[in-house]
């Protein structure tokens, strides 16, 4: 059998499938491989995206994610539920779930300005994590400071403000009995009203609703 010539065609790279259609992949190749297929309306953010009868998703455990949302969408949350604790999974994520997490995204390959805000805004959370205060603690520009996120973790320093206080907040509802209060506080938010609504914005659901869902998810010791 003759092989084709070339390099081996990605799975599903170039068949037009996803044409016209909005669509997730890891955030790390998200921006080349949104240049060479300039139809696609890629997102990095999401760990997955349903566009119609057409689904993506961003990595290995996201897919996971998915396929409990499959199950939840044809049978039910308590089955869903049920299959979370069997694979011993802590909570099924929802979709619009940002892919990068505040615990891993500074790994040793991000640029050395970039990591060192990024370490600034998770130990401060409480502190003022402006663009304007973040680039004069690094000694840039906001907009230098801007074009670095954007090249290496693919998103602004202000939502990764944003994603970063919302994610140290759903660690606290599930490990603390801190009140909504005192997580908003702890986290930078302020009131609790201001957690309230970046919780519903980045997750979909309220922060007490997660912290019920999260606690009766977690399989018991």
């Amino acid at each position: 059998m003759k092989l084709p010539d070339g390099p081996p065609a990605r799975s599903g790279e170039g068949s037009g499938l996803l044409d016209g259609r909005r669509a997730t992949t890891h955030w790390e190749q998200a921006y080349d491989i949104a240049a060479r297929h300039p139809k696609v309306l890629f997102d990095p953010g999401p760990i997955f995206i349903r566009d119609g009868n057409t689904y993506t998703a961003a990595g290995v455990t996201s897919a996971l994610d998915l396929t409990l949302a499959f199950i939840e969408e044809d049978h039910g949350a308590e089955l869903a539920r049920r299959v979370s604790r069997s694979l011993v999974t802590y909570l099924q994520r929802p979709g619009n779930q940002a892919q990068m997490s505040m615990f891993t995204v500074a790994s040793p390959s991000v640029n050395s300005l970039v990591k060192k805000v990024v370490d600034h805004v998770t130990g401060h959370l409480d502190s003022d994590l402006t663009t304007v205060a973040l680039a004069v603690g690094a000694g840039v520009s906001g907009r230098h400071l801007t074009r670095l996120f954007l090249k290496h973790l693919g998103q602004t320093p202000g939502r990764f403000v944003r994603q970063a206080r919302t994610e140290a907040a759903a660690h606290l509802l599930v490990s603390t009995s801190l009140p909504m209060a005192g997580v908003a506080a702890r986290c930078g938010f302020g009131t609790a009203e201001t957690l309230r609504q970046a919780f519903v914005r980045q997750y979909g659901i309220s922060p007490s609703r997660y912290r019920s869902t999260a606690t009766s998810t977690t399989p018991a010791a």
